[in-house]
């Protein structure tokens, strides 16, 4: 596969092929953005993969994990069939998931950009599907090298070239509004537990017997339905013709556009350039912080407020279990508050973004992040419930719009033309950061547990570390500076990426004002939005579900 994608061969059929997806006038933009929600609520299951977990922890005992010999190492578990995986086997997959989104986004983002979104949107289809068929061969097997395998490589090559195919196509439709174009897309890859994570849960207690957890049954369904959403997304993508603007539509001048460049830069060009590894970082501090939180914050704040979320003036330890149940239910809800803030913040802050620029708002992100982290172990030391589970709504918040605004940031120093393949390098970042933060937080966390901290302030180094990695972030934005001059491409240059691309045809040339002619009112883009509003509303809807049980 990996010398196919470089090749860029025509070995699939022409209405596959970039050129064949060139939009014809009076194409409505508004018909793009759900084809890549379809694609990234489908991928973004992998952030609610760890509800098969417990299930999978007991795939042979079906109601007791059978636990493997003390003496049996490592490589023998992956191939036994006698006894259970443990879950730190199987959270693997989450790094291997991150690792291969990351590096396959970055090896494959420049074939995508001559290949097209529907091509690259097609295969992440067959790769993401088509790992959850071999993970369910693995579970029916018990061969946990067959998820990591599925899933976790293949399924990752998948989610990197989903999460990027529609990146340089929406904003190339909004030049407009590049932030809340690609926060509409971005929004759906952390929306996608919330659809993926209750039904898996539906699917697995149907079809759960004495014999079978209901997991690999899951995986077939699940493959099913994925593929299916997933092919209509990549075959509803669109490019617009190099010609095309939006209708009423002025490039901003040049003394109002700040850091917007209209040049562009070449990928093996922009991934060498200060401003691309300035951003990276960027990316990396702000991702290592954010995933920090999202690992602790459900037995922080268990462990911090423990009997007060209950009304039992108690610590964590002297709980009994029936209370331990009854705070793990709160912290679920919390957990889910904190996905729809997460969701939310890619909408919102790559959307003001639009309005205050990619630097302020990434400034925003790090100031403010900085001092609510360096602020949480005060209000759980205060026992200030609400203010503490405010705090990190709006960390969370800019956890998400951090993501979906760099593909903007991204856009406005390298320019349009080769913005998908940049981000698929930039996207290494999210690859270190999926390592270097649960390390970070875990091993912090269990230097001071075992150097006697009690439980209630274990928290509170790692918040001050995390806070200073934020001050960092912030330095490196406050250093990115235009793109030099000498690093744009020629206008020769650009006319042989052109060409590459299949991107010199000039469909509207007989007819220049179709142009800017878009159909306002269509009942296609009415569809649309709802086929992938109506999971998303669900999913949305279980998660509040949750979430209420939290202000009881």
């Amino acid at each position: 596969m990996a010398n196919a994608l470089a090749s860029g061969a025509p070995a699939t059929p022409g209405f596959l092929d970039r050129e064949s997806t060139i939009a014809k006038p009076g194409f409505n933009r508004w018909l793009v953005p759900p084809a890549a929600l379809a694609i990234h609520l489908c991928i973004g299951m992998a952030y609610g993969f760890s509800v098969f977990w417990l299930p999978l922890s007991k795939a042979i005992g079906i109601t007791q994990p059978v636990v493997c010999p003390s003496d049996m190492g490592f490589f023998a578990q992956m191939v036994a069939t006698s006894c259970d995986w443990k879950i730190s086997m199987l959270g693997w997959m989450f790094t291997l998931f991150f690792v291969f989104l990351g590096s396959s986004a970055a090896i494959w983002g420049g074939w995508l950009e001559h290949a097209g979104p529907r091509k690259a949107g097609v295969v992440a289809a067959f790769c993401w599907s088509g790992g959850l068929v071999i993970s369910a061969l693995g579970v029916y097997m018990h061969q946990i090298w067959m998820l990591w395998l599925g899933s976790g490589v293949i399924g990752g090559i998948g989610l990197g070239l989903g999460y990027i195919s529609p990146v340089s196509t929406l904003i190339k439709w909004f030049p407009d509004r590049r932030g809340m174009a690609t926060g509409m897309a971005i929004m759906g890859f952390g929306g996608g537990a919330m659809i993926g994570a209750p039904l898996a849960d539906k699917l697995m207690k149907y079809f759960a017997t004495p014999a079978s957890v209901g997991v690999w049954e899951t995986f077939l369904t699940l493959a099913v339905i994925y593929f299916i959403f997933m092919m209509i997304g990549a075959l509803g993508y669109r490019v617009p013709d190099h010609d095309w603007k939006p209708a009423g539509w002025q490039p901003p001048a040049e003394a109002s556009k700040g850091m917007i460049t209209d040049r562009h830069v070449h990928l093996d060009v922009a991934w060498k350039t200060p401003q691309f590894w300035l951003i990276w970082g960027v990316l990396t501090l702000n991702v290592t912080a954010g995933i920090g939180i999202i690992g602790m914050a459900s037995p922080m704040l268990q462990e911090v407020f423990a009997g007060k979320l209950i009304g039992v003036d108690l610590a964590f330890n002297d709980l009994n279990p029936a209370q331990k149940g009854q705070i793990a239910a709160i912290a679920a809800g919390f957990t889910g508050l904190l996905s729809l803030f997460n969701i939310g913040g890619r909408f919102f802050w790559a959307s003001l973004s639009d309005k205050l620029g990619r630097k302020m708002t990434y400034s925003i992100f790090f100031l403010l992040g900085c001092a609510l982290y360096a602020s949480v172990p005060s209000l759980a030391s205060a026992g200030s419930l609400a203010l503490f589970v405010a705090a990190f709504c709006v960390i969370l918040s800019m956890y998400g719009g951090g993501f979906a605004t760099v593909p903007a940031y991204l856009a406005d120093m390298f320019g349009t033309k080769m913005v998908g393949a940049i981000h698929g390098r930039l996207l290494t970042a999210w690859a270190t950061a999926g390592v270097l933060g649960p390390v970070l937080v875990n091993y912090i966390r269990e230097y001071q547990l075992d150097h006697g901290v009690a439980r209630a302030d274990a928290y509170t180094i790692t918040m001050y570390v995390l806070a200073g990695l934020l001050v960092l972030g912030f330095i490196c934005n406050w250093l990115v500076k235009s793109v030099a001059e000498q690093h744009y491409m020629t206008e020769e240059q650009l006319k042989e990426e052109n060409k590459l691309a299949n991107d010199t045809h000039q469909h509207f040339v007989a007819d220049v004002g179709a142009l800017t002619q878009e159909a306002s009112h269509s009942w296609k883009v009415a569809l649309a939005w709802l086929a992938v509003w109506i999971p998303l509303g669900w999913g949305i809807w279980m998660t509040l579900q949750k979430t209420l049980i939290l202000f009881k």
